[in-house]
């Protein structure tokens, strides 16, 4: 599956499952690796959700999974 496929139904998944309008998601991260897909998905909904996508290419199945984030901290690193 191309990228531009893969983010379009990414998308209309992760509004589907979030209640929140497709133009209100958007992808924080992305990647493909020969016939898979990965990408990390976020909403302009204030919740703290994001939703991690992958796609199988060889069995032609898409996974989700939604993830809360409980923490952001800053690491200093010298």
């Amino acid at each position: 599956m191309d990228n531009d496929k893969f983010i379009d139904i990414a998308k209309e998944t992760v509004s589907e499952q979030s209640g929140v309008e497709l133009k209100g998601v958007y992808v924080v991260w992305l990647s493909k690796t020969l016939q898979n897909n990965k990408a990390l998905l976020s909403t302009t909904k204030s919740d703290g959700m994001y939703y991690e996508l992958t796609y199988n290419g060889d069995k032609e199945e898409m996974y989700f999974d939604a993830y809360k984030k409980t923490k952001n901290i800053a690491i200093k690193i010298k």
